[in-house]
């Protein structure tokens, strides 16, 4: 999985991301379902567990950045 192919894809928060914490994201990828460690895009965003995020960047193999999909 490349970089590119990563970035805007959708998942959801399964284990709070926000400053100071190592998140988990679950994102459909490969036809299935993986689990990410997640850190928040903007440093002092704080997202809760359920929230629809976006990937904005990817760092091999197992790490995103991710921000809120939708305004809350």
């Amino acid at each position: 999985m490349d970089d590119a192919s990563m970035v805007g894809l959708m998942g959801r928060v399964t284990g709070t991301v926000g400053p100071g914490l190592v998140g988990e994201v679950i994102v459909r990828v490969r036809g299935g379902a993986e689990h990410f460690l997640a850190y928040p895009a903007a440093s002092k965003e704080r997202i809760e567990r359920g929230t629809v995020v976006m990937v904005v960047e990817y760092l091999p193999p197992r790490t995103v950045y991710v921000s809120a999909a939708y305004d809350s």
